[in-house]
């Protein structure tokens, strides 16, 4: 997979909302997996910023992608900025 740059909650997002969609999944079906109300996955995609750190790692596991923190002042040509 291609890695993917994030500055922004709303940049967050749009990589979740693009990786779900990527894994053929409706936001019903990835809540369901979670155990959460569908709209906890809305949230998660619209308003990143009302997401709770411990839910996006919820997301993250269940879409089987991981976090990686670089330094930002190393060259970014290679990663993504937005899906």
């Amino acid at each position: 997979m291609t890695p993917f740059l994030a500055k922004t909650p709303a940049q967050v997002g749009s990589i979740l909302r693009g990786i779900r969609a990527q894994r053929g999944l409706t936001q019903q079906q990835l809540a369901e997996r979670l155990g959460l109300p569908q709209k906890a996955i809305s949230i998660a995609e619209t308003h990143a910023e009302r997401m709770p750190l411990s839910r996006l790692f919820q997301l993250l596991g269940a879409l089987e992608v991981e976090l990686m923190l670089a330094d930002g002042r190393r060259n970014r040509s290679r990663a993504r900025v937005e899906w």
